[in-house]
C-alpha cells in the first residue's frame, strides 16, 4: 500500500470516529450547539451526511445516515486496502 492510499485510509478512519462521536452527542440533550467545538464538528459532518438523508429520509425519528455514512467509508477503505 502505498503513502498516499496508507494517508487516505487513516483520514477515512478518524472521519469515521468523527461520525461516531456526532451520533453518541445526539444522545445527550443538554449538548451546547453554539459551543465552537460541536458547531465545528457538525461542519465537518454536515456535508456528509445531508445527501445521505435526502436519500434516506429519518423512518419513525430514526436517522440511519451516520450509519450508512460508516458502511460506506468501510467499504472504500476496504477498497483502498486492496490495492
Amino acid at each position: 500500500m502505498t503513502m498516499l492510499v496508507g494517508m487516505f485510509v487513516f483520514i477515512l478512519n478518524i472521519y469515521s470516529i468523527v461520525l461516531i462521536i456526532r451520533a453518541l452527542m445526539s444522545w445527550f440533550p443538554n449538548v451546547d450547539y453554539r459551543n465552537p467545538l460541536v458547531r465545528l464538528l457538525f461542519d465537518i459532518t454536515e456535508p456528509v451526511l445531508r445527501p445521505i438523508r435526502d436519500l434516506f429520509p429519518p423512518q419513525s425519528g430514526m436517522d440511519f445516515s451516520t450509519m450508512i455514512a460508516i458502511i460506506g467509508i468501510s467499504v472504500i477503505t476496504m477498497i483502498l486496502q486492496t490495492l
